[in-house]
């Protein structure tokens, strides 16, 4: 598929930039810590094994999540800066952190028994939106974990100085609307202020099975 300018954006320097401010530290992992422990707790009777992250950047979630599950590890990430850090740090095998974007996801259909964003979605134009929550769907066998910002109606915002590389809806919604076969177990509010996490309300959906 073409680039989109989102992708084009945080391909280049502003992805750089953003990916220098948003470095992993010990605060960052262990601000997440609790979080993922909540919704492995929504996933306890059937706990994933392989989990793919839809835009990863250094990895905090992936760290975060090595310290609760042994599940193999893997990542879509853009930024080509980003996926070395990623890779550098060792939280995943090397090969598991890719090139690629949420709209055409390289992998076959249900590769991970979790896939997941947090504040990515939010970034993708909603005329691509409907194609990367299909992917995601796509490539999970079980579960999906949506973690975005929320707005009951959707709206653009300024972001930085730059328009059109923020969006915010009901994405919890969303994904409901066009995959109705999705069972919401599970969804809550990781607050700025107790998290490393930016106020971000999330879903864990699971995929009927059998």
């Amino acid at each position: 598929m073409a680039e989109t300018d989102q992708l084009k954006f945080w391909r280049g320097a502003f992805g750089d930039a953003y990916t220098d401010r948003c470095a992993v530290s010990a605060d960052a992992v262990r601000g997440r810590l609790g979080v993922w422990a909540e919704m492995f707790k929504v996933m306890a009777g059937a706990p994933p094994a392989s989990v793919l992250e839809v835009g990863c950047n250094e990895g905090i979630n992936l760290h975060a999540l090595s310290a609760l599950t042994g599940a193999r590890l893997a990542a879509v990430e853009p930024n080509a800066a980003a996926r070395e850090r990623v890779k550098a740090s060792g939280v995943a095998a090397a090969g598991d952190i890719v090139d690629g974007s949420a709209q055409a996801l390289p992998f076959e259909d249900g590769a991970f028994d979790l896939v997941f964003t947090t504040g990515v979605l939010i970034h993708i134009h909603p005329d691509d939106l409907g194609a990367a929550v299909d992917e995601i769907c796509r490539v999970s066998r079980r579960w999906v974990v949506c973690g975005e910002y929320f707005s009951p109606r959707p709206e653009a915002l300024e972001y930085r100085g730059e328009t059109g590389y923020l969006f915010k809806r009901d994405f919890g919604k969303f994904y409901l609307d066009r995959h109705p076969e999705l069972v919401c177990r599970g969804y809550g509010f990781a607050w700025s202020k107790d998290t490393s996490f930016d106020d971000i309300t999330w879903q864990v959906f699971e995929k009927p099975q059998g």
